[in-house]
């Protein structure tokens, strides 16, 4: 099998280097090889090339035929920068899937809306970092066709018993700036999943204030919280169930699951297929 590595967000700091030579080791070592893309060190501020620079490293991983999935590794905030020059009939016709997490939200779902395929919502450097040992048992065991747990969520509902659709969003910070774009998905019938790394009570609130104005809320089937990061180690009088409950109906099915957002534990969703949770 063999994977490339892109960074469509940020650029990384030359100290995280050796995170990368650790990455590869690692899926070497699952006899996956790797191959980076060109701009992924920062070179000027944020960037590591151009958002034309980049999107052209991520359309070369996916016009390789050799190369199985591309597994983006960045974050931060420029994403959504390489939107406009991917390619998406080119990737339409392909059978890789991105990965990536946070503000590769952007990219996950405007692929999702643009060509209709999937996505996954994951850090593949989970499998490096403080939870090392159980993230490569369950990356190694997905990838042999072991089992699934690396997708298999637990989860509790906040509000009604059942809901199912396809899934859209993630990050929530960066799922709205798709707003207002051709990127956007179609929210109806969709289940909206939301986690976030930063923010507090504005922060959050705030967004959930746009979505509500967007309408999203009386389109969707339900709403899939993940974890909020800094919102729930702050120790706020509201919670982020109490922040959403401003923004909906008594009777939209609303979900909670730890097993997504940006722990080093996290699981892996798919974004753009269809789910069914209940109690």
């Amino acid at each position: 099998m063999k994977v490339g590595i892109s960074a469509c967000s940020n650029g990384h700091l030359p100290e995280w280097q050796d995170q990368i030579t650790e990455l590869e080791q690692v899926l070497n070592s699952m006899n996956i090889e790797t191959v980076l893309s060109p701009h992924i060190m920062r070179t000027i501020d944020e960037y590591s090339g151009t958002d034309k620079e980049r999107a052209e490293d991520l359309m070369k991983l996916y016009a390789d035929d050799g190369i199985d999935a591309i597994y983006d590794i960045s974050g931060g905030d420029l994403a959504n920068g390489v939107l406009r020059y991917l390619d998406y009939d080119t990737i339409a016709k392909t059978e890789k899937t991105f990965w990536g997490y946070s503000d590769l939200t952007t990219v996950i779902n405007a692929i999702y809306t643009m060509t209709g395929k999937p996505g996954v919502l994951y850090q593949i450097k989970n499998i490096i970092w403080s939870f090392k040992d159980i993230q490569q048992q369950r990356f190694s065991d997905y990838i042999s066709g072991k089992n699934n747990d690396l997708f298999d969520i637990e989860y509790s509902f906040l509000q009604g018993k059942a809901m199912e659709g396809v899934v859209v969003g993630g990050n929530i910070r960066c799922f709205t700036k798709l707003a207002g774009t051709r990127y956007w998905p179609d929210m109806n019938g969709k289940i909206l999943l939301l986690e976030s790394l930063s923010g507090g009570s504005g922060q959050i609130g705030t967004l959930f204030n746009q979505l509500d104005d967007m309408g999203v809320f009386d389109q969707v089937s339900g709403v899939l919280l993940g974890t909020f990061t800094d919102y729930e180690k702050a120790g706020l009088t509201l919670s982020v169930y109490d922040l959403l409950k401003m923004h909906i109906s008594d009777t939209l099915p609303v979900a909670y699951t730890k097993d997504i957002g940006h722990g080093h534990d996290a699981k892996a969703i798919i974004i753009g297929k269809k789910y069914a949770y209940s109690i």
